[in-house]
């Protein structure tokens, strides 16, 4: 007899049915898996025959055939055992085949016929509700993941027995409803630019490049509070859209970091690889291509701490994701392209001992080692950072200071209101902020008056601008006049946004 059954895998971030076609016929006994299954597929064959005969059902001494269609699609992961297990159920009819129609299932078997949960639930409920199935039968773990995708009747299954009597009994369960308080934002953690002694035009700085989404780099000796402050960066970035927080869920799902028993990932992420990381790692890769590290930072914060540590190729790899603000990754098996639309934060030393320009320390630094130490980063990458700030040593009397600073939740409202006025903007140009200005958007929303252009000629000509650094300094004036609430660009708007390009004016060798 013929049985089919529907589940679903997936292809980057995004879902795609599989069609499980299960034939039983006479014969000598043989259990064949054909549609390109990857090792852990094969394998499912005597995980299903286990539970099966453990969960006291009847599995058939037959010759079984199971086709996983599309056929020229590699197939991955445990997530297809429990559809294979239902189409041998209801090819013997031990489960009333009628009922299959609009129902996809997935989930991993256990030998006594428990049903794991499995990663990527989220994209894959996106998919089957997408395809107009009527029902989505998951592992209970893994049911409030799938109950985020509104209008998808979801049925959380703890083992193949219960999923038998679902097939068999006269009505159909109710299905899974997700607590709507699950999905509200986040309350705000314990992190909060208050706590950051002193340090007050970075703390500016930070806020720019929040409003804008600007990359930023940090310059400074050591114990100077480059990592304090930007762990606090998503404290003052833009509470994250629905539609942004299912999209950053979706990576997390097949990356299998989703936090138990969350239903989306709400607060914006923030991910600070260690400098020995490798490539793969850090953009993406394997066999199956999966999510780097900038995949994970998508709509949220990726912090280099120690920047010139980074191995030179892992570094230049980002130029493309900074650029596209996506990422490809190309494997004899499949070619994927994963999200990747980051804020980079870089904090660094001047040198290798850490104090070249310190007013206190002396550097003990050769010319040459200074030279080396800071061409680890190269000029493309640099030009890809809109904002390069030195960070001096704290003072004692910031340190020994009561006074607490201006709180995160201050500092987000002024840069919601500027993310507003760029979105109202740019509504008819396919952009969100500032950053993304091409040239052409420069020349339409970057207009100077007279005595703004005569400042721009005299910076470029003395500090030798490259035409990158021309339109970052035009971009980071569009900003800092936004969150002035300023239509124009003024020159007091020029002046700052100059002050933000620390490596332009002096510091590099």
């Amino acid at each position: 007899m013929l049985a089919r059954v529907f589940s679903c895998a997936l292809i980057g971030i995004d879902g795609y049915i599989i069609d499980v076609e299960v034939d039983i016929s006479s014969g000598l006994p043989s259990f064949d898996l054909v549609g390109l299954p990857d090792t852990s597929v094969r394998e499912s064959k005597e995980r299903v025959r286990a539970a099966i005969k453990n969960s006291a059902l009847e599995f058939p001494i037959k010759r079984i055939t199971i086709n996983l269609a599309p056929a020229d699609t590699r197939k991955e992961g445990p997530s297809l055992d429990l559809p294979i297990a239902i189409g041998i159920l209801a090819a013997t009819n031990q489960i009333r085949y009628e009922r299959l129609q609009g129902i996809a299932s997935v989930g991993e078997l256990s030998l006594n016929g428990e049903i794991r949960p499995v990663n990527g639930v989220l994209p894959m409920a996106v998919e089957v509700k997408n395809r107009g199935f009527r029902g989505f039968i998951v592992p209970k773990e893994n049911a409030e993941e799938a109950a985020v995708v509104k209008d998808l009747k979801v049925y959380p299954i703890k083992n193949l027995r219960e999923a038998v009597n679902f097939f068999n009994n006269e009505k159909l369960p109710p299905s899974y409803a997700i607590n709507e308080r699950k999905i509200e934002p986040p309350a705000i953690d314990n992190l909060d630019f208050s706590d950051i002694k002193g340090q007050e035009s970075l703390k500016r700085a930070f806020e720019v490049a929040a409003a804008g989404h600007h990359n930023l780099l940090m310059i400074g000796p050591p114990g100077s509070g480059k990592t304090m402050i930007a762990r606090r960066m998503p404290t003052i970035l833009p509470s994250m859209t629905f539609k942004e927080a299912l999209e950053v869920t979706k990576i997390y799902s097949i990356a299998g970091l989703l936090p138990k028993k969350s239903a989306l990932v709400k607060a914006r992420p923030f991910r600070a690889p260690h400098h020995t990381i490798s490539t793969a790692s850090l953009v993406g890769g394997g066999r199956i291509p999966k999510p780097g590290e900038i995949s994970l930072a998508h709509y949220g914060v990726l912090f280099l701490d120690e920047l010139p540590e980074f191995s030179r190729e892992a570094l230049e790899v980002l130029r493309q994701p900074l650029e596209d603000e996506m990422v490809t990754i190309s494997r004899l098996n499949a070619t994927i392209t994963y999200p990747a639309k980051f804020l980079l934060i870089g904090a660094m030393n001047p040198c290798s001992c850490g104090y070249y320009g310190d007013p206190v320390k002396e550097c003990t630094c050769s010319l040459a080692q200074i030279q080396r130490y800071q061409g680890r980063i190269s000029g493309p990458l640099l030009d890809r950072i809109d904002i390069h700030i030195e960070v001096p040593a704290v003072k004692y009397k910031d340190l020994e200071s009561r006074r607490q600073g201006e709180k995160s939740e201050t500092i987000k409202k002024r840069v919601e209101k500027a993310r507003e006025l760029q979105i109202e903007r740019y509504r008819s140009e396919n952009i969100y902020y500032n950053s993304q200005l091409t040239i052409n958007h420069i020349y339409k929303f970057c207009l100077l008056g007279d005595k703004e252009k005569k400042l721009m000629k005299s910076a470029f000509d003395n500090l030798g601008l490259s035409a990158r650094a021309y339109k970052s300094i035009l971009k980071l004036a569009r900003t800092i006049a936004d969150l002035d609430g300023s239509s124009n660009i003024k020159e007091e708007h020029i002046l700052e946004a100059l002050q933000y390009r620390k490596l332009d004016r002096q510091y590099w060798l």
